[in-house]
């Protein structure tokens, strides 16, 4: 069955299924679920534990041999698959379908794979090991739920901000120094356990607490570009380019929104059902509750005319031809990421994108903090 993860708590204590697939790439979430179920296991008798990793030329007989076999000593056993591909292959696939249909209440297993598409979640497989035991899937948090996720992490230390707008601020810088990265996130939250106290906790002791520990991700730019969220973009283009991604990757992901919205734009133009072309060009997930907004907010115009200012880019990153001051004004600007900056806006704020707002110049890269 199909187990979310705010209910793994009440399942657990209902008792243990004899098999557990999660899924997904929160690496935190999908650790701290992991953890909860051993734990629960531990404390259930299963005491001895194996762990295969599937790698080239993995010997598949070996993991139905530990999951047929009783201990040396007599204990109940906890044997983990993990599968970092997400594909396990004919004999692979073949063994997981045996694996599923055995039935020992001395073994438990759990198989833990990363994000699925949904062509594999409808595989064979997959399927058997759903039906046979509890498929956990671990999405991600996105950006708008991040300060609520900070805000409960914070209670289940004991911890608050201050009420109305000084606890939104906190919960919000919180959420801008870590986009993401949940893992620095939560070292984050941690610390704070550290520094202060059980209780409320004001903006400043927050500032001066967190560290700027953003991991800024190319395509996460497409999301702050469609909700308009101009302050979101520049911070994210700052760091992109403080991080040292390459512009022509950057240009890419924006020049791909661009051409998604106006096959759309054209599209609807045409009279067909938005529901069908959102389908049809693949926009899933957040990109898919913003598409309509950002519709709305652009014209058919300033999308072509975003096209070919990419053009433009595109020789520029490239190092084709450059930029030069006063030129002409559908020149783009001399540094390419002013030019990025400008192509964004004109999804992101269509009436400010050909005079783009002043922005503090990135020093050099700084080095950025990773969780270990």
């Amino acid at each position: 069955m199909q187990l979310r993860l705010d209910a793994l708590e009440a399942h657990l204590a209902k008792g243990l299924a004899g098999l557990y697939v999660v899924y997904g790439d929160e690496h935190l979430l999908a650790q701290e679920a992991c953890d909860r179920i051993r734990a629960t296991a531990r404390a259930a008798g299963f005491t001895d534990r194996s762990v295969f990793t599937v790698e080239r030329g993995f010997d598949w007989s070996s993991l139905l041999g530990a999951s047929q076999s009783m201990s040396l000593f007599g204990d109940r056993q906890l044997v983990e698959l993990r599968i970092p591909s997400g594909k396990p292959g004919k004999e692979g696939a073949e063994t997981l379908k045996a694996l599923a249909a055995a039935v020992n209440d001395d073994v438990l297993t759990m198989v833990t794979l990363p994000r699925l598409d949904a062509a594999t979640q409808k595989s064979a497989w997959f399927t058997a090991l759903s039906d046979a035991g509890v498929a956990l899937k671990i999405d991600p948090v996105e950006r708008a739920q991040l300060p609520n996720w900070v805000g409960q992490r914070l209670a289940a230390q004991g911890q608050r901000v201050a009420a109305g707008e000084e606890g939104r601020r906190a919960l919000a810088f919180i959420a801008e120094r870590v986009e993401g990265n949940l893992l620095a996130a939560h070292q984050e939250i941690q610390k704070l356990g550290l520094l202060y106290p059980a209780g409320s906790l004001s903006f400043e002791q927050v500032q001066d607490a967190v560290l700027n520990v953003a991991r800024y991700d190319v395509f996460k730019l497409n999301e702050a570009m469609l909700a308009g969220d101009v302050g979101r973009l520049s911070r994210m283009l700052d760091g992109l380019r403080g991080e040292g991604e390459a512009s022509v990757l950057v240009l890419w992901a924006v020049v791909e929104e661009v051409r998604t919205l106006l096959r759309i734009k054209r599209g609807v133009a045409a009279g067909k059902q938005l529901a069908m072309l959102v389908r049809e060009n693949r926009v899933w997930g957040p990109r898919e509750r913003l598409i309509g907004p950002a519709l709305s907010r652009v014209t058919e115009g300033a999308l072509e005319k975003a096209l070919a200012l990419a053009a433009k880019l595109d020789r520029q990153v490239k190092g084709l031809s450059g930029g030069t001051p006063g030129n002409h004004r559908n020149d783009p600007p001399p540094d390419p990421w002013d030019g990025l900056f400008e192509l964004a806006m004109t999804v992101a704020s269509p009436k400010t994108a050909p005079v783009p707002p002043p922005r503090p110049r990135p020093g050099p890269a700084a080095p950025v903090r990773r969780p270990v």
